[in-house]
């Protein structure tokens, strides 16, 4: 029998517009969209549907941006009876989609998971902009070499891996100094390097602010254990127990996302279909180049909301 598992988008997956399609066919879409307005105090909406696109893709206002949408595309698919037909019975979310996650699988509210991924989006931009920070996206090697890579490349500066995306993409984060030194020392050992355009060092020792900022966040929050289990992206694992979120999220902040290895401990326990739901088609492209015998679905636009899938 097929075991289905739900995956949630993270920062990077925004783009005007997004949304907003759904909104208009979705009085549940809509709702989600009016309340997030309620608590945040200002026009998320707009920003989503109309921009502007710097605006949008600012760190603060991506963060609650692609987790409200996210949800608000859910909550489309599930008045549409979707979610029955898929009978999900784990989800995951990459970065910032681990929050959204961890919300619809029921181990804290949607005002606690908005305010918190609002906190973390403000504490993330803040850090950002206190160091000289950037990413790039390594391709065509594996984590040994991605590690001689950051070694030769950091001359005392912070660099390190920060996302495990799939066999052959590993993302390195740091000093903006170190990685643009690991360009070309990525491709002396075969690998070709693609920086990346982001506000910050995300997911490297530079966000240290951020988690120690968060650690309060995430104290203050209502977390009891929920009705579906979630993959970490610090451990590949299961969150065990509401410590254990607090522990883990704050964690995920300077800590890599092991985002391969979160889905073959799912395929590896069964799970064979996988529906993406939020904003773009990031993780559906990632799941295909980790494990092609999964399906792979997609749930970003209206238009997908009309197919049932098998």
């Amino acid at each position: 029998m097929s075991k289905t598992a739900i995956i949630f988008p993270g920062q990077g997956s925004q783009v005007v517009g997004m949304g907003r399609d759904v909104a208009e066919v979705s009085d549940a879409a809509r709702r989600v969209y009016a309340e997030a307005n309620r608590i945040l105090g200002w026009d998320l909406t707009t920003l989503c549907f109309e921009g502007p696109a710097e605006r949008l893709n600012a760190t603060d206002a991506s963060q609650p941006a692609i987790f409200v949408t996210s949800v608000a595309i859910w909550e489309a698919c599930r008045e549409r009876g979707l979610v029955d037909e898929w009978r999900p019975s784990a989800m995951a979310g990459l970065s910032l989609g681990e929050y959204t996650a961890l919300h619809l699988a029921g181990w804290f509210s949607f005002e606690a998971g908005l305010k918190l991924v609002a906190e973390r989006g403000r504490l993330m931009q803040a850090a950002a902009e206190a160091s000289q920070g950037a990413m790039v996206s390594i391709m065509g090697v594996d984590e040994a070499a991605v590690n001689t890579i950051c070694a030769e490349a950091a001359e005392g500066d912070v660099l390190a891996p920060a996302n495990f995306n799939c066999a052959g993409q590993i993302v390195i984060s740091g000093g903006k100094g170190a990685c643009e030194r690991s360009v070309a020392i990525a491709e002396k050992h075969g690998a070709r390097a693609i920086p990346l355009v982001v506000a910050g060092a995300f997911h490297s020792p530079l966000m240290q602010p951020a988690v120690d900022g968060l650690e309060a966040a995430l104290r203050d929050t209502t977390i009891t254990s929920g009705k579906l289990g979630v993959v970490s992206n610090v451990s590949a694992d299961y969150h065990a127990d509401p410590n254990a979120v607090r522990e883990l999220l704050r964690e995920q902040v300077a800590r890599p996302i092991r985002w391969q290895a979160s889905i073959e401990r799912m395929v590896s326990e069964g799970y064979d279909r996988f529906v993406e739901v939020g904003p773009g088609r990031v993780l559906t492209g990632l799941m295909r180049k980790i494990d092609r015998s999964a399906k792979a679905l997609n749930f970003s636009t209206a238009a997908a909301l009309e197919k049932v899938p098998a």
